[in-house]
Parts: structure tokens; C-alpha cells; sequence
């Protein structure tokens, strides 16, 4: 389980980004976080992270605080995070080669994540010569590669087209439901927020406060997004939105 407790966020200029924030996250759960442009969504995952240190507060994993970033955690960035100047492979297998993996198991993780996310052949590709979506799914490779027990992304289809985002989010919803990670997710859709999250966190304007949690026991099926109870749930995250563009 990962846990918020009480966290607060002052950056060094005043703005005061979060306010005593608390919620939970069980094991194996997917969770999202939705609130107005500007609530403090990104500064809470990066504290999530153990990249970003809270003023106030603390972050547990398993109940332990997390005082650093922990290997059992995987970042996925919006801008995808790639290194340019290294080809699909090198990038997914940087971060096994950074841990000591061998040559041949790298080689074998690596391919089997590729084969799996539909991005066999392009191997000796760079970043530049893929698309956008192609290029977020060897950020989700490079970031499956490690195994990790909780993923934490960052907005990471805004900036796709419908059909495209459409697409990776049914992706997303496969590999959480195949390998049981903890998923917490950050975004400004209504839509995907309710698709992706069996708990939907909405954030007040900033500095951010927990407004209201909303279970959301249907998702977990791709046909979730035709029926009644999906839209009725995106109204309900909606109408807990406290104003503010999203």
C-alpha cells in the first residue's frame, strides 16, 4: 500500500502548492488524481516519487516512509522522457544495464517488452523517427522493464490524439490488469480519470486539497467507456471539480 499522509507543499517563492493531503492507495489498485490546471497534480507525484520532498508530511510505502526514490517505483513523464541520441533499445535497457543485468537477460526483457507493446523491428530506431504514441509505448516499456510494483505517471497521453490516446489507454488498462502493479496516475481528463481509476482523487484549486474520493467499482474492461455507469460516473467527478479549467 502507498499512503499520503498530511502532505503539504511550499516551494521557496511562497506559492503554497498542496495542503495537508491525505489518501490511500491499496495494493494492486489503480488509482487517478484529477483537479483544475495548476492544483499541485504534478507536485504531488513527484513527492509520490521520492523525488520532491514534502514541507509538511509524509509518503509510506508498505508503511515505511519514503524518504528517496525507491526501486520499487517507476516514473513515466508527459514528455515521455527519452534520450534522443539512444535508439528504442538502448533506452528501454538503460535502466537494466544501470542495475548490473547481464547482456542476455537485458536482450531478453527487452524484447519480450517490445514484442508485447507492438514495437518489434524498431529496435535501431530513434525517439525522432516514431511517432508520439510510438514513442510513449517505449516509455512504458523502459519503465516496465524493471518489473516495478507501483507505476506513477504524469499526464502521460495529453499530449496524443483521441484515437491514438484512445488506443494506449485500453493498453495501460491490459498491462495493469496482467501484471498487478499499484498505478497512479495524474491527469486533466474526466474521461481517462474514470476509465483508468477504480478510486478517482479529485484536487481542489491551489493550493490542492483532497475535495472528494470517488470509488469507481466498473472500470477494469475496455467496454466500460460505452455504458451508462461510465458517464455517470464522469459526471460525478464533474460535478466535484470546484471550477477551474481542468
Amino acid at each position: 500500500m502507498i499512503e499520503a499522509r498530511g502532505i503539504t507543499k511550499i516551494y521557496p517563492d511562497g506559492t503554497r502548492a498542496l495542503e495537508n493531503i491525505n489518501f490511500e492507495v491499496q495494493n494492486g489498485e489503480s488509482c487517478a488524481v484529477i483537479g483544475p490546471s495548476g492544483c499541485g497534480k504534478t507536485t504531488l507525484l513527484l513527492i509520490f516519487s521520492g523525488i520532491l520532498e514534502p514541507t509538511a508530511g509524509k509518503v509510506l510505502i508498505e508503511g515505511k516512509d519514503l524518504t528517496s526514490p525507491s526501486q520499487e517505483l517507476a516514473l513515466i513523464f508527459q514528455d515521455y522522457g527519452l534520450f534522443p541520441w539512444k535508439t528504442v533499445y538502448e533506452n528501454v535497457s538503460l535502466g537494466l544495464q544501470l542495475r548490473g543485468f547481464g547482456k542476455r537477460e537485458r536482450t531478453e526483457i527487452v524484447s519480450s517488452l517490445l514484442k508485447e507493446l507492438g514495437l518489434q523491428g524498431f529496435e535501431t530506431n530513434y525517439p525522432k523517427q516514431l511517432s508520439g504514441g510510438m514513442q510513449q509505448r517505449v516509455a512504458f516499456a523502459r519503465a516496465l522493464a524493471l518489473n516495478p510494483r507501483i507505476l506513477l505517471m504524469d499526464e502521460p497521453l495529453s499530449s496524443l490524439d483521441a484515437l491514438t490516446r484512445e488506443h494506449l489507454q485500453n493498453l495501460l488498462l491490459r498491462l495493469w490488469k496482467q501484471k498487478g502493479m499499484t498505478m497512479l496516475l495524474v491527469t486533466h481528463s474526466i474521461e481517462e480519470a474514470v476509465f483508468l481509476g477504480k478510486k478517482v482523487i479529485v484536487l481542489s484549486p491551489r493550493p490542492g486539497r483532497v475535495i472528494k474520493t470517488i470509488t469507481n467499482p466498473y472500470m477494469g474492461d475496455v467496454q466500460y467507456r460505452t455504458t451508462e455507469v461510465f458517464f455517470e460516473k464522469c459526471r460525478e467527478v464533474r460535478q466535484s471539480l470546484d471550477g477551474g479549467a481542468i
